[in-house]
């Protein structure tokens, strides 16, 4: 698979294809829609027995007034995930329309509550669709299960654990929003720039422009270490609010890194805060 340290968490549509009908293999459909027509767009068409599931309505804390989009608590992540058919032993397949990230956010959402065996469709629907894929407009909503979940702490941080991290020479902050942005030149915080210390790597540009597939492994190993994104630190990634962060922690645990969180909340949070340092 393109020379990836960790294939195991990548799902290629030739993979998918000879899998599909699997007992085992859940496949969920995120893609996902501001005006909230995801579903309607997964009606239309989608991989045959993929199920849906809105990641924002499902998967983000539904009491957090601020629009932050934090992760939601174990029981409601535990909640979508039976109804979506996922129990101890399944293996999961996620795909979305926007070059991984709402995938990836999933992907992220799940391995916080213990669940180890999700791939990432590599190019999502469009790559199934001109792969000659068929495409189902049948809904048959999987059995029911029960998913127990186990809360990782340590791959999802909060401001006052990045705070407390601030002056660690054993952590590395990346910043994986515009160059722009991280500058402070725009955005739409009280106040604009990064947190200090950390460097900036654009999410955008680790997947292929065109087709949304992720970079090759030695290409994704390049452009790590052009950003000075090395191995033997912990590293905790951010964005506006954690959705471009999470796909930054998947290419980098697909590329072998170990110890990798997303900082949940993000530069929504840090940046509003008048309390908290920034540099530009």
């Amino acid at each position: 698979m393109a020379g990836y340290p960790r294939p195991e968490i990548l799902a290629t549509t030739e993979w998918l294809a000879d899998s599909l009908g699997r007992p085992d293999l859940r496949v969920i459909d995120v893609r996902w829609r501001p005006d909230g027509s995801g579903r309607a767009v997964y009606g239309a068409g989608h991989i045959p027995g993929a199920t849906y599931l809105d990641w924002v309505v499902e998967l983000v804390d539904r009491d957090d007034q601020t629009g932050v989009l934090q992760l939601a608590d174990a029981d409601r992540v535990a909640a979508a995930l039976g109804r979506a058919g996922v129990a101890a032993g399944t293996t999961v397949v996620l795909y979305d329309d926007v070059a991984g990230l709402y995938a990836a956010r999933t992907w992220w959402s799940l391995r916080v509550y213990g669940l180890d065996s999700v791939r990432i469709l590599d190019g999502g629907f469009r790559a199934w669709t001109e792969g000659g894929g068929e495409v189902s407009n049948e809904i048959v909503p999987p059995p029911a299960t029960k998913f127990s979940p186990t809360l990782r702490p340590r791959l999802r941080l909060t401001t006052s654990d990045v705070r407390a991290l601030l002056r660690s020479t054993d952590v590395l902050l990346v910043d994986a929003r515009a160059t722009a942005e991280y500058h402070g030149f725009e955005g739409n915080t009280r106040r604009l720039g990064h947190i200090p210390g950390a460097v900036n790597l654009p999410v955008a540009g680790l997947t292929e422009p065109g087709t949304g597939r992720f970079q090759p492994g030695h290409r994704l190993r390049d452009m790590l270490l052009k950003a000075n994104v090395t191995r033997g630190r912990r590293i905790v990634c951010y964005d506006g609010s954690g959705v471009a962060a999470a796909k930054l922690v998947y290419l980098l645990t697909l590329a072998g890194y170990d110890d990798v969180a997303v900082y949940d909340g993000g530069w929504s949070e840090w940046g509003d805060r008048l309390d908290l340092p920034v540099d530009r």
